[in-house]
């Protein structure tokens, strides 16, 4: 199809009974605005757990006893390694990704110094994930050679404060800007599995096409035992695969990318999603959890005619 779908015809869409339909035309504007090359990225946890916020998802929040790892700051040499071995495996991007609410000025240049040290010993492209930063930080990042930013938007306007109140989704959305302003690419997405409606769910996609992200991270929520939605029901693999298919409709040319609770998808599940839509991977160890084998990820991607 061509020009934008509105957001009235998404949800018509998504209300479809010829759920194969949808998934197949889906999978047309991907080859027609993306073709067949997938991206992929992978993310180290650079500080993790000890934050303030009260995201209702999150198994880093002090809110929350969920048992997880604490530090304040990766070691810079395992850092340095981690971005490596990516490298060598074929990954495209590296992300150190943070827990709290922004990183300071005086953490970020510590941080920067990392970034330098992979770009002096690699070529694999560099993103960060570090809160909700202002302009200033934004540009030492640049400096330092990082091209993308990543800050979810996490869920619709109209359904994030009931999941978190000590921050909004106009900050968010005032970082992405930031990054946009400094020349990075974006990159922002969401949780899908919360209690959310697809209404809501497609709410999100047209935020996200109207600020221009063009990298999407599709998470399914891992409920985690001790965080407030520990007993949230799982989606039923046609829910979502139709978010999937209908966020490809809403975000014609953008990376569509599995990011987190893709392990609990079947090997067959993660098949149909990538021919209903996706074309992006976050690969590897996620934040507080284990992730999935790069090696055959890659295997996987190339048998449903990646490249």
């Amino acid at each position: 199809m061509e020009g934008n779908i509105t957001y009235a015809e998404a949800v018509e869409l998504s209300k479809t009974p010829d759920k194969e339909w949808l998934y197949s035309e889906a999978n047309k504007i991907r080859e027609k605005f993306c073709g067949n090359a997938i991206d992929t990225c992978s993310i180290i946890n650079a500080r993790s757990g000890l934050c303030n916020e009260d995201c209702k998802w999150c198994a880093q929040s002090t809110r929350h006893k969920t048992g997880i790892e604490t530090y304040p700051m990766k070691d810079s040499d395992e850092v340095l390694d981690c971005a490596l071995q990516n490298d060598i495996k074929g990954v495209k991007r590296f992300s150190m990704v943070t827990s709290g609410r922004k990183v300071s000025k005086q953490e970020m240049e510590k941080f920067c110094e990392m970034y330098k040290r992979i770009r002096a010993k690699s070529n694999i492209n560099l993103c960060a994930s570090m809160g909700l930063i202002g302009k200033e930080e934004m540009q030492m990042l640049k400096d330092a050679g990082v091209t993308r930013y990543e800050c979810n938007l996490e869920t619709a306007p109209s359904f994030f404060p009931t999941l978190c109140t000590t921050h909004t989704i106009e900050e968010k959305k005032q970082t992405l800007r930031f990054a946009k302003e400094c020349g990075m690419e974006l990159c922002s997405g969401g949780i899908i599995g919360m209690g959310e409606t697809m209404e809501q769910r497609i709410e999100l996609a047209c935020e996200l096409r109207d600020l221009g992200v063009k990298s999407v991270p599709v998470n399914i929520l891992n409920p985690i035992k001790g965080s407030a939605l520990e007993n949230a029901k799982p989606l039923s693999d046609e829910e979502i695969l139709t978010t999937i298919a209908v966020f490809r409709f809403v975000l014609q040319d953008a990376f569509i990318r599995f990011a987190g609770g893709r392990i609990n998808m079947s090997e067959e599940l993660q098949k149909r999603a990538l021919l209903a839509g996706v074309n992006a991977a976050l690969v590897g160890n996620l934040l507080t959890t284990h992730g999935t084998s790069t090696a055959k990820d890659f295997e996987m991607f190339k048998s449903v005619g990646y490249v």
